[in-house]
This record gives C-alpha cells, structure tokens and sequence, in this order.
C-alpha cells in the first residue's frame, strides 16, 4: 500500500493543513522540527487530537538539522542526541512511530571510521528510547560529503535493528542523477517510509528541493506497486499540496 503524506503544513497552520490534507486523502503526515524543537509535549497531545478529528495520521516527524553524530567535537554530539531524543519524545505525544534526521558528515574521514562512530551513537541513541513504537530514521543524504547512503544505512538496519527513511531525491542528487530506482527498491525492507520531491543537484550533490516531476514520480509508483511495499511517501516539494493532488492521481 503507498500511503502520501505532508511535510508540515504548508504554512496553513495544522487545523487548515489537515484539512487540506483530508481532502486529498492522504494517509501519512510529518511534523517538521527542522530548526528546533519547540513544541511542548501538552502542544503535541493537541495536534494529535486534531489530526484524528481530520483523521490524517501523523507517522513521523523531521528532527532539527543542527545533527552530526560523528563530530570532531564530543559537544556537538551530545547536543545532537540531544535534540534527536527531544524529537522521539514530542513523536511519541504526537502518536508518530518514526524519528527522521540527518545523520552526520564524513569531514575528510573514511566513511567506514565515520560509519562505526555514528553505529556507536545510535546503539546509544536506541537505548535511552523510552517511548513506546517510537523508531530512529536516519535519512538518506543528497550530497556526498553528508554520511547516508543507501547502503551504510541498511547495514544500520541490519546491524542494530533501527529504521531508515529512504529520500529518493536525495539518493538522485547524491549521484549526479545516476541512480537505478529498481536496484534500490528491490534491496528495501517491505515497510518502507520515504521522502519524494523534484531536486536540483550539481556535481557536489542536492542544492534544493523543487516541484515534483510528475512523471518520475509515475515511474516510481509503478515499481514500488511491482514491489508490494507498504510505503509512507512524504511530500517534499515547494508546493506540498499542489504537488499531493497530482500525485493522488497515481497511487
């Protein structure tokens, strides 16, 4: 089943985001903490209410992007689980199950020193979890000096048992837009959530997120339907539900 889903509200405020989102049918919501986390646990209780009154499900939220598990600098660190253990709180009040965010940046290491260092901090991160079907989502990256491959994140999985959050986007731009979408839909765990939008890219990797290309979009359904995945596609694009609409054409 392919669920689609917001990246926030659009600027709608969540009564008229959900609303807008019941009216396209989607089946997946993610509350973004992108430049903090500054929701009470009583806030997100309310806007739980409200997306069960829309019934919209909230399946996630975005943790902040001031993260980098493996930093040259422990303090940083330690501010970063910090910030990700706020947003696994405030997710499981929101009645969320997974907790996306950017994992780190290679800074000139190996990407294997880089791999077992943030492996360290996520076994850590796992065990302080307290909340109940809450679940870490690391996110695949769209620049190459960012950790967050399709593959160092599904030997995560593997290794210590967390989620993932497959950005197709960011897989495309991460790779000068050479990327086999089969490959890499045939190798997901059945249950999948995702991230879609239109990406701009240079030779660096992702730049921005841009309107949805419809017809990519298209072909992707069709593999993740050849596929049987259980999917939650969360909108990116600048233009959510203008984006969504089209989009619900096609699932």
């Amino acid at each position: 089943m392919i669920k689609l889903g917001s990246a926030g509200t659009g600027g709608l405020g969540y009564d008229k985001g959900f609303k807008e989102a019941e009216k396209l049918g989607c089946g997946a919501f993610e509350v973004e903490f992108t430049y903090g986390v500054k929701m009470s646990n009583d806030e997100a209780m309310e806007i739980k209410k409200l997306s069960e009154k829309f019934n919209v499900p909230i399946t996630s939220v975005h943790a902040p992007y001031y993260i980098n598990l493996a930093s040259k600098e422990k303090i940083k660190i330690e501010q970063s689980k910090k910030r990700i253990l706020r947003s696994a709180e405030r997710c499981y009040y929101l009645g969320g199950k997974y907790v996306v965010f950017h994992a780190g940046f290679y800074q000139g290491r190996k990407p294997e020193d880089v791999y077992n260092i943030i492996k360290k901090q996520l076994i850590d991160l796992k065990n302080n979890i307290k909340w109940k079907n809450v679940v870490l989502a690391p996110e695949t990256t769209g620049k190459k000096s960012q950790f967050g491959s399709i593959d160092e994140l599904l030997r995560l999985k593997k290794e210590i048992g967390i989620s993932l959050c497959v950005d197709f986007a960011h897989l495309k731009a991460r790779n000068n837009g050479n990327v086999d979408f089969e490959a890499i839909i045939k190798k997901l765990p059945q249950k999948i959530h995702a991230h879609f939008s239109g990406i701009e890219y240079t030779e660096k990797g992702e730049r921005r997120h841009k309107l949805v290309d419809i017809e990519e979009f298209k072909f992707l359904v069709k593999l993740l339907k050849k596929y049987n995945k259980d999917i939650n596609i969360i909108n990116e694009s600048p233009d959510i539900f203008g984006d969504l609409k089209k989009m619900a054409n096609f699932v």
